[in-house]
C-alpha cells in the first residue's frame, strides 16, 4: 500500500492569529492550499505506489522520483511546520535559542534584520528558514518553490527551527505587495516556545 499523508488541523483558530494574519487568509490558506497539496500528494504517491516509513524518507531521495512528490510533498510538509511556528500575539525570544541567535547574529535585532532581507529578496514563491548546522550555529536560508532542507536536491543541511512562507497566497489579502510590512509583522505572532523545542530535540 502506498505512503498516505493527512491533512492536520490548525493548532489555533481562524482568528487567532489577527491582526497580523486575518481569519480569511487562514481559512484560505489551510482550508484549499494545504488541503490541495495533501490531495495531490497523495495522488502522486498512490499513481507511484511509493512505499515509505515517514515522509523524510521520501524526501531523502526525492530526486528519483517525479516533480509531483517533490512539489506536492514539499508544500504538504512545510505547511504543517509553518502553523507550527507561529502563535498569537504575545511571545518574545527567550531561552536557549536567543542565546543561539546572539552567538550567531550578535544580537536579536541583527538576526531580525537578517532574516526579513532574505526574505524580502527571495525571487518568486519559497520559504525562509531559521535552521541549526551540524556544528551548533545558526543559518538563515531561503528555499524555492516547496522546497526544504530534507529534500536531496537542496544544497544545505541544517535542522529547521523556524520558517516564514513567502508564497504570495500567504499574504496578498492582507498585505497586497507589501511584502516587507508581512515580513515585519510575523515577529509578532512567531511561537518561540516551538522553536526552543525544535532546538532542544535537534540537540
Amino acid at each position: 500500500m502506498a505512503f498516505k499523508v493527512t491533512l492536520p488541523e490548525l493548532p489555533y483558530a481562524y482568528d487567532a492569529l489577527e491582526p497580523v494574519i486575518s481569519k480569511d487568509t487562514l481559512e484560505l490558506h489551510h482550508d484549499k492550499h494545504h488541503q490541495a497539496y495533501t490531495d495531490k500528494f497523495n495522488a502522486a504517491l498512490e499513481k507511484e505506489g511509493i512505499e515509505a516509513g515517514d515522509e523524510y524518507e521520501i524526501f531523502s531521495k526525492v530526486s528519483q522520483y517525479p516533480s509531483a512528490i517533490r512539489n506536492q510533498g514539499g508544500g504538504w510538509w512545510n505547511h504543517i511546520f509553518y502553523w507550527e511556528s507561529m502563535a498569537p500575539v504575545g511571545q518574545e525570544p527567550h531561552g536557549e535559542v536567543l542565546e543561539k541567535i546572539n552567538e550567531t547574529f550578535g544580537s536579536y535585532e541583527n538576526f531580525k534584520e537578517e532574516f526579513s532581507t532574505k526574505a524580502a529578496t527571495l525571487f518568486g514563491s519559497g520559504w525562509t528558514w531559521l535552521g541549526l548546522k551540524e556544528d551548533g550555529s545558526l543559518i538563515i536560508h531561503n528555499t524555492a518553490n516547496q522546497d526544504n532542507t530534507y529534500m536531496d536536491i537542496v544544497e544545505e543541511n541544517y535542522t529547521p527551527l523556524l520558517v516564514i512562507d513567502m508564497w504570495e497566497h500567504a499574504f496578498y489579502l492582507d498585505y497586497q505587495n507589501r511584502k516587507p510590512e508581512h515580513i515585519s509583522e510575523f515577529f509578532k505572532i512567531i511561537n518561540w516556545e516551538k522553536v526552543n523545542e525544535r532546538l532542544e530535540k535537534a540537540q
